[in-house]
């Protein structure tokens, strides 16, 4: 059975192609702004996880087809709506190795088409007339921006709980993903069972691929992570490493870590002496093993169903969330 990352999206690379070609087309719009910010988005390279949830999941009952590229093109319209808002939000340069669509077309432009993204996301879910469909997409858009809200607040706060965390990675990335997993499973005529099985795994999932990305933001090759390491502590944002960091530091450093979280400015020397500290009180590696629990949680609920490509496909792209370099 295909099991690598590769193979594996090259084995779905049609299904694939049909809700890339349903996106090209609704970004051909009479406003040319649309077209070269979405284009400039969409070809920056990206997984196309979410869809491919939505794919897979429709699949694991012999699924395709029109209907299933609708869901995924709208779920992948949401996600990067959401990422076109937060660049402008948090000022960033970098997207994927590339420049930031606000930083080539301007912040009016860019928040405009992720305007647009929202609306025509939602308009392809209403295609596929399903309520159950149409809750799911409309409340993981909501919980996104609650999410994104919850961070903001929280910013440069280094009391901020883990709980406080996992409120907010749920909302940024773990309900779209489970969303995606349960429109899927709706198309394909999937149980209630399987259905709560499979939107539950995206969730599981969705915690154990930020708390993966936060982490690379600390420990990954700059260059193949596609911005600037130690990006999150420079914006003030606390993310696991850094919640665990400050539990687990001696008084006199998590004194000085507070210092650097609230600085305007943040030096090189100060990630330097961050990294050290992850180091010395094992902070990333923590953060890892939480992000494999969460991993190990979502693949069982995997269990229900019998054995094929599409289940042997999620447990791979489950995997590949907390071991990837970038």
């Amino acid at each position: 059975m295909i099991t690598t990352i590769e193979n594996i999206w090259e084995y779905y690379r049609e299904d694939l192609n049909l809700a890339e070609e349903k996106m090209s087309e609704i970004l051909k719009t009479v406003a040319p702004a649309i077209s070269l910010v979405g284009n400039h988005l969409f070809s920056s390279g990206g997984k196309r996880i979410r869809p491919f949830l939505a794919i897979l999941c429709a699949r694991m009952f012999g699924t395709r087809g029109d209907r299933v590229s609708t869901l995924a093109s709208s779920v992948e319209f949401i996600h990067a709506a959401s990422l076109v808002h937060d660049d402008v939000v948090d000022g960033a340069s970098l997207r994927r190795g590339r420049p930031a669509a606000h930083s080539l077309w301007g912040n009016q432009v860019v928040v405009l088409v992720g305007d647009f993204l929202y609306a025509n996301a939602l308009r392809l879910a209403n295609l596929l007339e399903s309520q159950g469909i149409m809750d799911a997409l409309c409340t993981a858009t909501a919980k996104m921006s609650e999410g994104e809200l919850i961070q903001l607040s929280k910013q440069g706060s280094p009391d901020m709980t883990e709980e406080d965390y996992m409120k907010i990675i749920r909302g940024k990335t773990a309900i779209l993903m489970s969303a995606a997993c349960k429109g899927g499973a709706a198309l394909g005529g999937a149980s209630k069972e399987e259905e709560a099985a499979l939107a539950s795994f995206g969730l599981k999932f969705g915690y154990a691929f930020q708390i993966a990305d936060d982490i690379l933001d600390y420990a990954a090759q700059e260059k193949a992570f596609g911005k600037s390491l130690g990006k999150d502590l420079e914006e003030g944002k606390i993310t696991l490493p850094l919640i665990y960091l400050l539990r687990d530091a001696e008084s006199g450093e998590a004194a000085r870590i507070k210092e650097i979280i609230g600085a305007e400015d943040k030096t090189g020397s100060d990630l330097a002496y961050v990294q050290s500290l992850f180091e010395k009180h094992g902070s990333i590696n923590k953060s890892s093993q939480r992000a494999v629990a969460f991993l190990n949680e979502a693949k069982a609920e995997l269990d229900i169903f019998k054995d094929s490509m599409e289940k042997a496909s999620l447990l791979a792209i489950a995997d590949y969330a907390v071991t990837r370099k970038k």
